[in-house]
């Protein structure tokens, strides 16, 4: 990811209730530091010379809370709003899959995603993603931890 694109990201503004993702202006210097930051592994998923996605690989998809001791790559991602809900998910996390693959060939995919947003759920599931937990982060934000031990078709 470059700073023009995590600059963009950083813009996104999501409708309640996925307005849970939006990033503060507050954030933004730290943030923009933070997919920057090559330990973070942030890219940014691209159609038609166009933004539509990022994603990240490692302990940045992990939530304090979670119980993370089973090995697998974490996986977090975002979508351009005004893509979401619109039939995108699954062709963008299959992208983001195959990338990670290739990156890292790891035995396990791991996905943390915000209880109430049955969307990206659904889309992980349909992926032949698994729940393997669900917590409460401090806050009383509830999670669910969803995993995949193999690539390939789901099934």
């Amino acid at each position: 990811m470059n700073e023009n694109t995590a600059r963009a990201v950083l813009k996104w503004q999501y409708e309640p209730p996925y307005d849970f993702y939006n990033n503060s202006e507050l954030e933004e210097l730290s943030s923009l530091q933070h997919l920057l930051n090559p330990r973070n592994a942030f890219y940014s998923l691209e159609e038609t010379d166009s933004l539509v996605a990022f994603c990240s690989f490692g302990p940045d998809g992990q939530v304090t809370g979670g119980d993370y001791q089973d090995q697998a790559l974490d996986i977090g991602m975002g979508v351009r709003p005004d893509l979401t809900g619109c039939g995108n998910g699954n062709r963008f996390a299959t992208a983001v899959l195959e990338f990670a693959d290739s990156l890292f060939a790891p035995a396990a995919f791991r996905v943390t995603i915000a209880a109430f947003n049955q969307r990206a759920i659904r889309v992980w599931q349909k992926l032949g993603f698994e729940q393997q937990q669900s917590f409460k982060r401090n806050d009383g934000v509830s999670f669910i931890v969803l995993m995949r031990t193999h690539f390939g078709p789901p099934g």
